[in-house]
């Protein structure tokens, strides 16, 4: 291991230390110094650029929620880079099944033997639980910090991309990915004890 390869490996093992201690500001440092890396790796995977953007994002949500438990035992990129490996895949393994299932069409649904559990989705207890994750979603974003909320509303209804976003809010891309990173994180902090 050479010299600058060691110093950099000291600094993400001290960011992350800060993180474990509660330092959110560490974790963005680590966000802004790999979101390239990261995208780029995922870009292998995932061809659409702004899919393999969520799924760069999606990738550094996991490793903040598993961060309490990373000892250090490999370098932290080499750990960020596993998540964001089995990120991609789980991502094209989910849309691949997304796809089938919107090519049976209700005629066929009628005919299979699962027919009663395809229809199941429209109880009212679904449209309950529906209702409710919709009702939690905008009362998260409607709480967010206006930055945040501006960001993530652009990304998750305008459909903008990362850049197109930078461009509109006219700040750094780093800094949009993080807004998203922490909005999405406060979304999914509202949701979770809905989800189970």
């Amino acid at each position: 291991m050479n010299e600058s390869t060691k110093v950099a490996e000291d600094l993400d093992h001290n960011l992350v230390q800060r993180v474990q201690q509660g330092d959110k500001a560490a974790f963005d440092l680590l966000v802004i110094k790999y979101q390239h890396k990261i995208v780029h790796l995922v870009n292998r995977y995932v061809k659409d650029p702004s899919e393999a953007q969520d799924v760069a994002q999606d990738t550094f949500i996991k490793a903040y929620k598993a961060l309490a438990d990373f000892r250090g035992e490999s370098a932290f990129y080499t750990w960020l880079y596993r998540i964001a490996i089995n990120t991609a895949k789980n991502y094209l393994l989910s849309r691949s099944r997304r796809h089938t299932a919107y090519e049976v069409d209700m005629q066929d649904a009628e005919q299979t033997e699962n027919a009663p559990q395809l229809k199941d989705i429209e109880t009212p207890e679904h449209q309950l639980m529906n209702d409710q994750i919709i009702n939690v979603i905008k009362l998260a974003i409607e709480n967010l910090p206006e930055e945040m909320r501006i960001a993530i509303t652009l990304r998750e209804f305008e459909g903008m991309s990362y850049e197109e976003i930078a461009e509109a809010m006219d700040c750094p891309i780093g800094t949009v990915r993080s807004r998203i990173f922490r909005a999405r994180e406060a979304i999914d902090e509202k949701l979770t004890p809905l989800l189970g």
